[in-house]
Formats: structure tokens, C-alpha cells, sequence
């Protein structure tokens, strides 16, 4: 549990998970209010299995993990979810315009998503940063 809080004290983190968890909380409730077009509706368009369960599921997982990555707390756990998500989002909306348009066409639909991405995956490695519970919490530990 240790390694999940550890961080470090870069300030300039916080700017990393406001990008990611604003994006992602602002997704997951999206994925509700407009589940036709974001959620449901999208999932069984693109052709994923059960979409009735994975469209509020994705859609939670998001809301839950932005949220987390927002305040600071799990943010490395958080950001695993996250990871998941957008590998899985790219393959299965991204790879149908690579090869039908090509790849200046694929980078740039995924502009969003390789910002998510790696978004998430500097928050795996670094953590929550200066300004997390994850940090507070930690240094209380090693008190």
C-alpha cells in the first residue's frame, strides 16, 4: 500500500491531474447524461459486448478514478483503470480510420486520446505529487 502513495514532490504534477481527472470525471458523467450518443447507445455502435453493462461501467470507472485522480488520493491505482480505458478506447475506435483514412487522419482523431494516455501513465510512474492526500498521507507514514 506504500508504493501505491509514494510520489514526488514535483508541484507541477497537479497540472497533469487536473488535465486527466477533469477529462475523465467530465466523460464518466457524459456516459450517463447522454448514454445514446456516449454510452450505451456508443458501446453497441462501435460493437462492443454488452454494452448495457459496459457502457455504466466504463462510465463509473471513469467518474470514479477522474475523481481520484482529482483530489490525489490512489492515484496511481486510479491511473490503471485509466490506462485501460484508453488503450481499449484507441483500438476499437482508432484502428477502423487508420485503416480506412490513414495515419495522419488516426493521429489526428486521437489527439485526445494519446493526451489521456500518457496523461495517466506519467501519473502510474510519478504519482500524485506535492499537492495530493497521497503525499499527506504518506508523509505521515514515514513520521
Amino acid at each position: 500500500m506504500k508504493y501505491v502513495l509514494k510520489t514526488d514532490k514535483s508541484s507541477t504534477t497537479i497540472i497533469i491531474r487536473l488535465m486527466v481527472g477533469i477529462v475523465f470525471l467530465s466523460e464518466g458523467v457524459q456516459k450517463f447524461m447522454f448514454a445514446e450518443q456516449l454510452g450505451v447507445g456508443r458501446f453497441a455502435k462501435i460493437g462492443l459486448p454488452g454494452p448495457e453493462f459496459l457502457g455504466p461501467f466504463v462510465g463509473s470507472c471513469e467518474m470514479i478514478c477522474g475523481a481520484l485522480v482529482l483530489l490525489g488520493l490512489l492515484t496511481r491505482f486510479a491511473a490503471i483503470p485509466l490506462l485501460c480505458i484508453m488503450l481499449v478506447a484507441m483500438a476499437t475506435t482508432k484502428a477502423d480510420i487508420l485503416v480506412g483514412e490513414g495515419f495522419w487522419a488516426m493521429m489526428h482523431a486521437s489527439r485526445t486520446d494519446w493526451a489521456m494516455l500518457l496523461g495517466s501513465l506519467f501519473l502510474l510512474i510519478r504519482g500524485g505529487g506535492r499537492w495530493s492526500i497521497d503525499r499527506k498521507i504518506n508523509s505521515r507514514w514515514k513520521s
